[in-house]
């Protein structure tokens, strides 16, 4: 009997040591399993936020690059088209103050060409000749008027002369007045109005209205002093021919300047639709261009971060299966 109960203590004492070795096998391999999941659950974690960050990153900077560009290209369209309209601008103005200045001038040159004709006009109607000679201490005045000789006394010389300077002065002054209210017209219509046909007609009717009232004039002074109007008809005629020519190279200068004008204005125009289509085209690209290689980017971290999570996974299913095939043999 005590040999029996020996062995039979013996068997029980192996089976509980064997017992207890198969719980800490087992209770080591599932602590090993978890510790083995926690950290591959850790390591998925981390990966998926750094992917996450990166992601975020780059599409931020993608974002900013492209506002960038965008307000880059703006500004540079912007530069430009402010740049050929000031220069527009500054084309006209130059083109509209010469065009003023060259009418004027013309203007001018007419009216002047008329005082000289007047004057000379006025001056051999009256007075073709006078001679003051002192003869045995008597001056004695000599006055040649249309061939005829005729001795007057100084008194009437000076009457005549007077005459004639009073004349020619009021000429003066007329033409001057003249000359100041066409140019005023002129400034003023080119200013407000803007047209070089309504200029052309202003000067046409001025110089129309003056080369009337000069013929007039002057043929009724030569018909009721001399009594002849050939030489007066005769400038008359060509002070018209002359005036005619002027109003003709006034109205060819104004169409000139108006087309150039135009032309440079409907050229720089172009210019500007041109550069504003190219620019707007260039960012539309830009921007698409940009977007597109930010979904690729997206697309490709998110494909990443699921293949990572899904090998991850395999990894952990394979880990507890390989436990618990291990724990049953055992």
């Amino acid at each position: 009997m005590v040999v029996v109960v020996v062995v039979f203590v013996e068997e029980v004492v192996v089976v509980l040591v064997v017992v207890v070795v198969l719980v800490i096998v087992v209770v080591v391999e599932v602590v090993v399993v978890v510790v083995v999941v926690v950290v591959v659950v850790v390591v998925v974690v981390v990966i998926v936020v750094v992917v996450v960050v990166v992601v975020v990153v780059v599409v931020v900077v993608v974002v900013v690059v492209v506002v960038v560009v965008v307000i880059v290209v703006v500004v540079v369209v912007v530069v430009v088209v402010v740049v050929v309209v000031v220069v527009v601008v500054v084309v006209v103005v130059v083109v509209v103050v010469v065009e003023v200045v060259i009418v004027v001038i013309i203007i001018i040159l007419i009216i002047i060409i008329i005082e000289v004709v007047v004057e000379v006009i006025v001056l051999v109607v009256l007075v073709v000749e006078v001679v003051v000679v002192e003869v045995e201490g008597v001056l004695v005045v000599y006055v040649m008027v249309e061939e005829v000789l005729i001795i007057v006394s100084r008194e009437d010389v000076v009457l005549v002369v007077d005459l004639v300077v009073v004349i020619v002065e009021m000429v003066d002054i007329v033409v001057l007045v003249l000359v100041l209210v066409v140019v005023v017209v002129v400034v003023v219509v080119e200013v407000v109005v803007g047209s070089a046909a309504v200029v052309v007609v202003v000067v046409v009717v001025v110089v129309v209205v003056v080369v009337v009232v000069v013929v007039v004039v002057v043929v009724v002074v030569v018909v009721v002093v001399v009594g002849e109007v050939v030489v007066v008809v005769v400038i008359a005629v060509v002070v018209v021919v002359v005036v005619v020519v002027v109003v003709v190279v006034i109205v060819v200068v104004l169409v000139v300047k108006v087309v150039v004008v135009v032309v440079v204005v409907v050229v720089v125009v172009v210019v500007v639709v041109v550069v504003v289509v190219v620019v707007v085209v260039v960012v539309v690209v830009v921007v698409v261009v940009v977007v597109q290689v930010v979904v690729v980017v997206v697309v490709v971290v998110v494909v990443v971060v699921v293949v990572v999570v899904e090998v991850v996974e395999v990894v952990v299913v394979v880990a507890v299966v390989v436990v618990v095939v291990v724990v049953v043999v055992v």
